[in-house]
């Protein structure tokens, strides 16, 4: 019922609010890697280009298995890896998916979001699928808020799956807090459905959200960039073209 929705929604949106306001979280960021580089934030939604001008100079960015959907011209394994939870232990056909990709691959340094069990439980999960790290890093759900509240500057307390940030915008998010000179997109389409490292074809449940989120970058003149043609045409986010 609509009345008891909206009910039981303000109730989570004054938990959440009360709570992030206590918290005080940091804001994430990574200028270690990130700083004065070009940021590559790499998708699979469900393809992925090689940046016109790639040079070693390049930080790379990738989400949950998306090195493995850019196998064909990403060779080298990605600076950090933005990964959701529920991939380490959930049994849907994505998250099982994902797994199975990453055998035997690595990252410099691998951020789980949001992981909610203790962290010998999570090492153990990730060695579980063989997949490599130099560093692990955690970042809870209230850092994420204040990430995207940072970058721009609406507070979205994630009241629901369809009205989150995607990992791939927080990752655009995060390498621009972290003083990213340029942030390259690719394989990050809002309005596309499916993934490049398996055939389920599931639809995003982010679509409205991400768009808005690019909206908010270029309305704050921010250096990011697409490097898939169909998707400057599609949401207005400059073409990266080598500049």
């Amino acid at each position: 019922m609509p009345i008891l929705k909206a009910i039981t929604d303000g109730r989570k949106y004054a938990y959440r609010f009360v709570k992030y306001k206590f918290l005080r979280p940091q804001v994430p960021q990574f200028s270690d890697i990130l700083q004065r580089r070009t940021a590559v934030v790499v998708g699979s939604a469900p393809s992925s280009t090689r940046p016109i001008g790639w040079d070693a100079s390049f930080r790379v960015i990738t989400i949950n298995a998306s090195q493995s959907a850019a196998s064909d011209w990403l060779l080298e394994r990605p600076d950090i890896t933005l990964m959701q939870f529920n991939q380490i232990e959930g049994q849907n056909p994505q998250a099982i998916e994902v797994r199975r990709v990453l055998q035997g691959k690595s990252t410099g340094r691998l951020v789980i979001m949001h992981w909610r069990h203790d962290l010998p439980r999570l090492e153990r999960g990730i060695a579980a699928f063989g997949y490599g790290y130099d560093q692990l890093n955690l970042m809870s759900r209230y850092e994420r808020i204040a990430l995207m509240r940072e970058c721009t500057g609406k507070l979205n307390l994630e009241l629901d799956a369809t009205s989150k940030w995607s990992n791939g915008i927080t990752g655009a998010a995060l390498a621009l807090k972290s003083g990213a000179e340029r942030v390259i997109l690719t394989g990050i389409n809002p309005l596309s459905a499916g993934h490049a490292y398996n055939n389920l074809g599931l639809a995003r449940l982010h679509a409205s959200a991400d768009l808005e989120a690019l909206h908010l970058f270029r309305a704050r003149k921010y250096p990011v960039f697409t490097a898939d043609p169909h998707v400057a045409e599609a949401t207005g986010i400059a073409l990266w073209q080598g500049q």
